[in-house]
């Protein structure tokens, strides 16, 4: 029954081409709207890492504006304190530019044993870093005084560059580049890894060393934990502090919660756009669907008649309609299907085997449910054909 169906279909591939090419790009739209949506679900449930909620991050330009370096770093520190003394702060900190949630990263590579890692994201921060973000501290300690005298500058990795380079051994206490590298770092802490992308991309490999003196130069960027119940009254005396201590300097303030709004938002906007396209594809493949099976039914009026005039039940009619329709759809799923494996085979966008995988399974169930949904009404209208009826008009 099945051979004669696929024969059957076979046989009318001209007439039903242009359903099977819709079908086909449909399943190629799904399986993109559905790997889009895997990957950014997965990202979704993982945790963020960071603590941003009562978090300001303040921007400024033309700040310390002192030659000497130690008498720069020394201004800083003092504004520091004078920041995070105000009632209503709770820490404040130095970072560089590349704080979370902004599309601006800095990579550097890291030599370990005998092996090179590239595209690390690099953070440089002080001792107060991890205290306003609030960052979960796996193994070892954040930066401190101690650091000062330290033979090997300290390094703090997260959790998933501990894993790359390290393994399942030891990664505290272990030192950074080739015995003859004069910089070698030690590591001194692991962090969990946090989504410094937002909420829908995934943590990376990263890694942080503590800022020196030398930094104070191009520095622009501070942190600030605020109490919760800080309001505008706050962030007005904040801005005025910071302004009658940096003569000339151009200062703003953001919230830090409300930057991964934006980055989100950003992120999402593309999936809207392209779920609005498929939603048009898929409608207008519906449509396809209804008019081939409206087509045959009234072409195959006197086929249908004959079989229930020798006694087919119009269950068997129009699971027959179903069939057929599954058919059709089977065509232009196994074309999709071609071109979808590829991607986990080519290893495109870098994503795990895994999204592709539950990406394709969403699909194909997708597919097949909506050409039962599209062929429920006109099989139904096909088991209504009563013998005499189709006879008569035949």
């Amino acid at each position: 029954m099945l051979q004669h169906l696929f024969a059957l279909m076979w046989n009318k591939k001209k007439q039903h081409a242009l359903l099977v090419i819709e079908i086909f790009f449909s399943f190629m739209v799904i399986f993109a709207l559905a790997t889009m949506g895997v990957y950014f679900y997965k990202n979704y449930r993982q945790p963020l890492g960071l603590a941003d909620k009562n978090v300001w991050n303040v921007s400024f330009t033309n700040g310390g504006n002192v030659a000497s370096a130690d008498s720069l770093a020394q201004f800083y520190h003092n504004l520091q304190l004078t920041v995070a003394s105000m009632p209503g702060v709770e820490d404040a900190c130095y970072s560089s530019f590349n704080i979370p949630f902004i599309n601006a990263m800095s990579s550097t590579g890291m030599l370990i044993g005998n092996t090179s890692h590239q595209g690390i994201y690099y953070f440089q921060a002080d001792d107060h870093y991890n205290n306003v973000l609030g960052m979960t501290l796996l193994e070892g300690r954040w930066f401190g005084k101690e650091d000062d005298a330290a033979a090997h500058p300290p390094v703090i990795i997260n959790e998933a560059l501990r894993k790359t380079a390290f393994g399942n051994g030891p990664a505290l206490g272990q030192l950074t580049g080739s015995d003859k590298d004069q910089n070698r770092m030690r590591v001194i802490g692991v962090l969990a890894d946090a989504k410094w992308a937002g909420d829908y991309m995934p943590p990376h490999i990263s890694m942080w060393t503590r800022i020196d003196t030398a930094f104070y130069h191009g520095v622009n960027i501070m942190l600030v934990r605020v109490s919760p119940d800080a309001d505008a009254n706050l962030e007005a005396n904040l801005y005025k502090t910071l302004s009658n201590a940096m003569k000339n300097a151009n200062v703003s303030i953001g919230h830090l919660d409300d930057t991964r709004d934006s980055i989100d938002v950003q992120y999402l906007m593309p999936a809207i756009i392209f779920m609005i396209i498929a939603a048009f594809l898929v409608i207008n493949v519906a449509f396809g669907l209804f008019g081939v099976l409206w087509y045959n039914i009234n072409k195959r009026k006197s086929e249908i008649g004959l079989r229930r005039a020798v006694g087919a039940s119009g269950w068997s009619v129009s699971r027959q309609l179903w069939v057929e329709t599954l058919i059709l759809a089977t065509f232009g799923v196994v074309i999709g299907l071609f071109f979808a494996i590829q991607f986990p085979l080519l290893h495109v966008f870098d994503m795990s085997t895994g999204v592709y995988i539950a990406a394709l399974i969403f699909t194909i169930l997708f597919m097949y449910v909506l050409v039962t949904i599209c062929s429920l009404y006109p099989g139904r209208q096909a088991a209504s054909i009563f013998p005499a009826e189709a006879l008569h008009e035949d």
